[in-house]
């Protein structure tokens, strides 16, 4: 399709003019003010967007934000985490997991690995973030057809769109009782000179292994394991799970280390800018829920030679982008926006004696060019192009997945129009994926989609507004979906593909109210996806190599959901408002056909949550409590997980430092100290979430 001669190509075909058009305004004399170019994970969000917009920024991200990106988005309704201990966690939207949500860095995918496999993490850093984006319906498009489930888009500012007046700048320390975790997190953006911005961030992250608050295994794992126990299917003169030998109190192989930075550099001018950032990322964590352990438990001369416990992973990733920008470039051009991300990851999961098992690697690049015109039959838009390569591979004892090329072309266009009282939304995607698997036997494969999206708002009065949003979507099989075939230690599972699998297709209608007025604010949405060829992993009655076996096969499929979100108002006092805060979301999902059992594996339970808080200038006080579902409703082979609660408080506290804007807080989660498993986890069994923990941070914004 294309090879990487091409980036230099399109590297110098799309910035030589705007270097050009840059450097000709350096020395003219404008009076004007500088117009702001702003970059946005939606181009059109500026003037309000027919789609659902999730955005988490400035106290409320400060709040919110966890290790993983998951956990930092769980408290929106419809997402929820993928976690595999406190230091991993995908996002789940409306149970859709894995490749049907794309994660990107400033608008460009975060060229990682976390598809492969649940236990390999994000390569983002949440705490660094400016701004935390969830695009659905037809912004997705913009990114990637196979984005069912939504894109999730982290914001760094690494790459500056405007001239700033003075430096600025955040500093973050936070500290936890549970696993002595320790965080810290600086971001400056200074000029230095009237044309030039610079940027620094940098973080360092550790915690050791998390307390829970009883048995690392479930009670459902533990009876499963009885149970075949007693049908001879284990013979052991005692019991591997006597409550003597299991874990109790402490996750082992929960701990975890992340350190990394990043340098930006960026001209600005009246017409537009261009920059580019270098960064790093360096990342320790455990695998959790026994990866390393003897089968039987056993402790044998072998075994003490290999080590005990858990494995670990050593993450390393190193990324340059490049951004550049220009305002009305050409008659009928509103503005032009060219993006690049070139990435170099790898990651080794190490034995517990600390030898490489098996190394990961990813060298990839994407690409995307972007317009955003002037009024087409009445919409505003914006189109452009993606491209992106990679070259991934997986060696060494548990490399289930080959070695496979990839190559991706998309073309898009997404659109606004104004009706008055309402306004619609249109987007079109045609996306096409090659993959070349560099082991002898396997074919190589084409996949070719179409995408499209509509969507309609409309103000029925002052505080009521209905939208409705229909999607048709199509996604190609990933690499790992089709050529998986090997043990994976880590998920406790030889995990099997099919190369005959074929695209997925989906249609989806969500109809959302918004009501709002002095005293209420309700955000309520329900949704139906119906689709061809449903890909998705399931557990058999089959082993190898000593593992369960693993298939990824694909049938029909309907999701239905509902997500509420609110907010009452119940008074105020003390020159504060005190509220009431309310959150409900539901996802079903199953198998269109069947004998006897439809589910599909790994779906989120239902939730609901209710808080009070109170916030005023200076103090800002909440407790909220949430219930999480027991799941019941569970595929063949799949263990059920019970309900749990969460308690959580938060008390914030703002001040001056040295002129300065300041706040101190604390945050305490799961109070009750429940045992938590998450649904959504391929470690729930194995590996629930941590214990009572109370969190104290400062934060300084200069």
């Amino acid at each position: 399709m294309f090879n990487k001669n091409h980036i230099a190509v399109l590297v110098a075909g799309l910035t030589l003019p705007i270097i050009n058009q840059a450097h000709a305004e350096i020395d003219s004399v404008s009076t004007s003010p500088l117009e702001e170019i702003r970059v946005l994970a939606h181009p059109l969000a500026e003037n309000g967007t027919a789609q659902t917009i999730t955005t988490l920024d400035g106290d409320q991200l400060a709040r919110e934000v966890q290790l993983s990106l998951g956990e930092t988005l769980s408290g929106e309704p419809g997402i929820q985490s993928a976690s595999f201990g406190s230091a991993v966690g995908r996002p789940i939207i409306h149970g859709l997991g894995g490749a049907r949500v794309k994660t990107t860095t400033d608008r460009i995918d975060t060229l990682d690995v976390s598809v492969t496999s649940g236990d390999h993490a994000v390569g983002v850093e949440p705490f660094i973030a400016d701004q935390v984006t969830v695009l659905r319906g037809s912004s997705t498009l913009l990114y990637g057809s196979g984005a069912i489930g939504g894109v999730v888009d982290v914001s760094t500012s690494r790459i500056h769109s405007k001239r700033i007046e003075q430096t600025k700048g955040r500093v973050q320390l936070r500290a936890a009782d549970n696993a002595n975790a320790t965080n810290g997190v600086f971001t400056i953006d200074t000029a230095l000179t009237e044309n030039v911005v610079l940027h620094l961030d940098g973080f360092l992250s550790d915690a050791d292994d998390y307390q829970i608050p009883g048995f690392a295994e479930s009670a459902f794992q533990i009876a499963a394991e009885e149970a075949q126990e007693q049908l001879g299917e284990h013979q052991e003169e005692e019991a591997a799970h006597d409550e003597e030998e299991q874990a109790f109190g402490l996750l082992e192989g929960s701990r975890s280390q992340r350190r990394g930075g990043a340098i930006g550099l960026s001209f600005v001018n009246e017409k537009g800018f261009m920059g580019f950032s270098l960064s790093s990322l360096n990342a320790d964590y455990g695998l959790v829920g026994g990866h390393g352990h003897e089968e039987d438990g056993s402790e044998s001369e072998e075994a003490e030679d290999e080590g005990e416990g858990p494995g670990m992973i050593d993450l390393s990733q190193r990324r340059i982008d490049i951004e550049a920008g220009l305002k009305r470039p050409f008659v009928g051009v509103e503005s032009i926006n060219f993006r690049l991300g070139i990435n170099d990851y790898e990651h080794n999961e190490l034995e517990p004696n600390g030898e490489v098992g098996t190394l990961f690697s990813n060298q990839a690049w994407e690409g995307r060019l972007e317009l955003r015109h002037a009024s087409w039959a009445g919409f505003e838009g914006a189109l452009g192009i993606q491209l992106g390569q990679r070259e991934f591979s997986a060696v060494g004892e548990e490399a289930f997945v080959p070695p496979v090329d990839s190559e991706s072309l998309g073309l898009f266009w997404v659109g606004q129009r104004d009706l008055g009282n309402s306004e619609l939304e249109a987007g079109v995607r045609w996306e096409t994926v090659e993959y070349s698997p560099t082991t002898q036997g396997l074919s190589d494969l084409t996949f070719d989609s179409l995408s499209a999206s509509l969507g309609l708002v409309g103000s029925i009065n002052e505080n009521l507004t209905l939208s409705g949003m229909a999607d048709l979507s199509s996604r190609a099989p990933t690499a790992e979906e089709l050529y998986s075939n090997g043990p994976h230690l880590a998920t406790n599972a030889f995990e099997m593909g099919d190369p005959n699998l074929n695209q997925e297709d989906v249609f989806a209608l969500t109809l959302s109210a918004s009501y709002g007025n002095e005293r209420l604010e309700v955000d309520a949405s329900v949704y139906i996806m119906q689709f061809q060829n449903y890909i998705y992993e399931i557990a058999t009655s089959e082993e190898m190599d000593e593992l369960p076996v693993f298939r990824w096969q694909q049938d029909d499929a309907t999701f239905t959901g509902v997500n509420l979100k609110g907010l009452l108002h119940l008074a105020t006092f003390g020159a504060g408002d005190l509220d009431l805060k309310f959150l409900f979301d539901l996802v079903r999902g199953e198998l269109e056909s069947g004998t006897h059992n439809r589910n599909l594996p790994r779906i989120p339970a239902a939730r609901s949550s209710v808080g009070l808080s109170w916030k005023s200038d200076v103090w800002e006080l909440g407790i909220d409590y949430l219930l999480v579902n027991n799941q019941r409703r569970v595929a063949g082979f799949e263990l059920p997980t019970d309900s749990f609660e969460d308690l959580s408080i938060f008390l914030q506290r703002k001040l001056a430092i040295a002129g300065k804007d300041a706040s101190v807080f604390l945050h305490g989660r799961n109070l009750g100290d429940d045992e938590q498993r998450h649904h959504g986890s391929i470690v729930k069994d194995f590996a629930p979430a941590p214990g009572r923990r109370l969190e104290v941070g400062i934060r300084m914004d200069f």
